[in-house]
């Protein structure tokens, strides 16, 4: 059994590899530039997930490390999906220390709902309390542009 090896260690990270999955094959971040990557990366905590030394998975918390959460950014690169990799990464981000106790912790997916269910996530329980601005496609945009750069 492979195992996977998974790390909060920033400079372990291939950004080369987060930045192209994000960019090219993510439905949510298509065309972000690099520069905003690497400037997510820097401000949240994140979950790299290594075989043979490779990076094969990502996560990432925005977070406050006291009172809110939010997960996103996440994946497992598509040759290595199917071997429980997700659920590995799931239990690290879930126990880690600084995200324990916390009021609320966030995530939107579209597609993985029965990843995230067995981890405690359901759906808004007062819906009608949460507003968002929400720019799809934004980094594929010209007013994305102004801000990738």
């Amino acid at each position: 059994m492979i195992t996977l090896h998974i790390t909060t260690d920033k400079s372990d990270l291939d950004i080369d590899l987060i930045h192209a999955f994000l960019a090219n094959e993510s439905s949510w971040a298509k065309g972000i530039s690099r520069q905003v990557v690497e400037r997510s990366i820097e401000h949240s905590l994140c979950f790299g997930g290594f075989v043979d030394g490779r990076q094969v998975a990502f996560a990432r918390v925005i977070t406050d490390r006291s009172t809110f959460a939010n997960l996103v950014d996440v994946f497992v690169l598509p040759a290595h999906r199917g071997k429980g990799y997700s659920k590995r990464l799931m239990e690290a981000v879930m126990s880690h220390a600084d995200l324990q106790g916390l009021r609320r912790f966030t995530l939107a997916t579209g597609d993985a709902h029965a990843l995230y269910a067995p981890f405690g996530f359901t759906s808004p329980l007062k819906p009608a309390t949460l507003m968002e601005r929400y720019f799809p496609g934004l980094y594929e945009s010209t007013a994305g542009e102004r801000l990738n750069e």
